[in-house]
């Protein structure tokens, strides 16, 4: 079992890059420390977020879409689904490339009456970009030179998009801390701006986190500090084989895993290590996990903890490790993010790695932007062979005589330990969600191995890192669909749904690179019904 020096949290705080590795990262670590006295740097700014959602609301906008990816849109994603707020404007949140996603929000209400907020740390990834000359291009028509006045930016100073807001006249340009990464960016204007939007208690959020910041001060004794107590646990279960983490959330609070699975999986997952978080998952009884499991229950009492709980209790009987979170109030998810991003770091210097860079997900990008480069020149993406072919279904990668048959080959090689990755580029629905949920448990109770399943590009700046930088013992099952609708993107020869679809392949060749096993599973026109047979054919006994 590692232990921790007994100094680690001043040495947290006080940005000592020994705490990493005795100092192997150097700055690569410290400089991306900031989130640690983000509650206390940005409660000054409260005002200025407050006059900001005056002024909007006073202009008389209907809605607000917040356009971004990863750490840029996963925190006001959960502020807008899980706090309730009192006289927010109606909130979107934007993070896929999908064209009929795009097109959703779109049509949600006039966009001249629609403020668009476009969020991105670096200024320069590709997803905000094309929201932002989407979007810009549509209130333009409808308002001429003063389209800037809908549209406000979050970025880091001196980023390409700070030059690109004030030439367009935005209404205002938030400059955030550039020593704080993305994904611990929640409590930085990132994710504070969006929750004043929402109409979210910011001060009660505020005081929450600094709550949890006392708990874990510089002067705090290492056994009297909840938070990095946390993080030498997570890591030290990671180190012995337990290195799935599985949020157990109500139904209420299900896109905390979502915020938790990005934190924990871009930071932990490289050099071959790392832990796996597995969000959004159904319950079930001890028997269907394997030894490799660690579970998490965040909940706020109720009906659905009681329910819940009892099958906590059942696991934590049945020998599996269960750490508890209790949250006293909504506003408390502030807390809980700052304590796992504590913990989180913590871990990271348990298992030796830097928790604060995330080298995979940019390789993604630069092989992606070769086939954006492709798009460009010859209109169309490389043509691929399918290795079995039924209408409009297909399968590349993996041979074998039926759709199922085609999963059932790729899926042989399976083993204890492992864990299989449900990549969807599919548009996000209720029905398809659903169905994705009950193929992943399916595929669990089928295999007692984690499965994870998210949408992409979501998760290509969030659980991406982890896939090509942690352990190679995940199986990708790549979905993708036929669109029934498309959409153009202004000044590009290409569409979103073009796009998406490269961010598809390019993602695929980085896991090929990095000798991960992937298959793409084409589902044609019908993605939820194609899923949902592939569970009851495949899945089910």
């Amino acid at each position: 079992m590692a232990q921790l020096p007994t100094d680690c949290l001043h040495k947290l705080w006080n940005r000592d890059s020994s705490l990493w590795s005795a100092g192997k990262y150097g700055a690569s670590a410290t400089d991306f420390l900031g989130w640690v006295d983000v509650a206390n740097q940005i409660e000054p700014k409260l005002a200025e977020i407050e006059a900001f959602v005056k002024d909007v609301k006073q202009a008389g906008f209907e809605r607000c879409v917040l356009a971004g990816m990863g750490g840029s849109s996963l925190a006001p994603l959960v502020f807008q689904t899980c706090i309730p707020g009192h006289d927010g404007l109606p909130f979107s949140v934007l993070d896929s490339t999908d064209p009929a996603t795009v097109l959703r929000i779109e049509r949600e209400g006039p966009v001249e009456k629609c403020l668009f907020v476009i969020a991105s740390k670096s200024g320069s990834t590709a997803e905000p970009n094309a929201f932002n000359d989407y979007f810009y291009a549509q209130v333009k028509e409808k308002k001429g030179d003063r389209a800037g006045e809908n549209f406000a930016a979050i970025t880091d100073p001196g980023s390409p998009f700070e030059a690109h807001a004030k030439q367009l006249g935005f209404r205002k340009i938030f400059l955030n801390w550039p020593d704080i990464g993305g994904r611990y960016s929640a409590l930085s204007f990132f994710g504070m701006v969006p929750a004043g939007i929402l109409g979210l208690d910011l001060r009660a959020m505020l005081q929450s986190a600094q709550g949890i910041l006392k708990s874990n001060s510089q002067d705090t004794p290492l056994q009297e500090a909840p938070a990095a107590l946390l993080g030498q646990e997570l890591g030290n279960y990671a180190l012995a084989g337990k290195n799935k983490l599985t949020f157990l959330l109500p139904d209420e609070l299900g896109t905390v895993g979502l915020w938790m699975e990005q934190l924990v999986a871009e930071s932990t997952g490289k050099e071959g290590r790392g832990i796996l978080p597995i969000a959004l998952e159904k319950i079930a009884p001890p028997n269907h996990y394997g030894s490799d499991r660690v579970f998490a229950f965040i909940h706020q009492g109720g009906p659905q903890h009681v329910m819940l709980g009892a099958m906590v209790s059942d696991l934590r009987d049945a020998g599996h490790p269960v750490i508890e979170y209790q949250l006293n109030r909504r506003e408390d998810i502030a807390g809980a993010m700052m304590h796992f991003e504590i913990a989180t770091a913590i871990a990271g210097a348990v298992i030796e790695i830097n928790p604060f860079d995330q080298p995979n997900v940019q390789e993604s990008k630069d092989i992606t932007k070769k086939y954006v480069h492709e798009l460009e020149v010859n209109g169309s993406l490389p043509p691929e062979t399918a290795s079995w072919q039924n209408g409009d279904q297909a399968v590349f990668g993996q041979n074998g005589g039926s759709l199922e048959d085609c999963l059932g080959q790729f899926l042989a090689s399976v083993q204890l330990g492992d864990y299989i990755c449900i990549q969807a580029y599919l548009t996000e629905s209720p029905e398809l969600s659903s169905a994705l949920e009950e193929f992943q448990a399916g595929l669990r109770d089928k295999f007692h191995v984690a499965v994870t399943n998210g949408y992409g590009p979501r998760f290509l700046h969030s659980t991406g890192q982890f896939h090509k930088g942690g352990p190679n013992t995940g199986h990708f099952i790549q979905l993708t669909q036929d669109d029934q609708e498309d959409v153009g993107l202004p000044g590009k020869t290409y569409t979103f749904g073009q796009f998406r679809n490269a961010q598809a392949r390019g993602d695929r060749d980085a896991l090929i690179v990095h000798e991960r096993r992937v298959a793409r599973f084409h589902l044609g026109g019908e993605p939820a019904k194609a899923v949902a047979h592939l569970n009851r054919s495949f899945c089910k006994p």
